[in-house]
């Protein structure tokens, strides 16, 4: 199976929170695109991008739990120890930045 095919499995009650949080940092980044557009001071604006930065750390971690939670764990217990390779790749990924 490809990672194309791959689908997670988060609980309704997940998903609610991940696009809660999406929908927040969204409107974050609509909110800086208006502090352009008015002209508004740098300093004000690099704080803003510093609180989206923030949202999506949040939004990464939650999202980064359940998939420990089901997807890897479920993998594992499944044989496919593979995906713990997997995940060390995406925690340095996350890491970078």
């Amino acid at each position: 199976m490809n990672h194309s095919e791959r689908q997670s499995h988060h609980s309704d009650k997940v998903k609610k929170s991940l696009i809660s949080r999406l929908n927040r940092v969204e409107g974050q980044v609509r909110g800086i695109k208006g502090l352009i557009e008015k002209d508004t001071y740098c300093d004000d604006i690099i704080t803003q991008i510093s609180a989206v930065q923030s949202a999506l750390n949040s939004f990464s971690k939650v999202l980064l739990e359940a998939h420990l939670k089901s997807c890897v764990t479920e993998r594992i217990q499944d044989g496919d120890l593979e995906v713990v390779d997997e995940l060390l790749v995406t925690i340095q990924r996350l890491m970078k930045k």
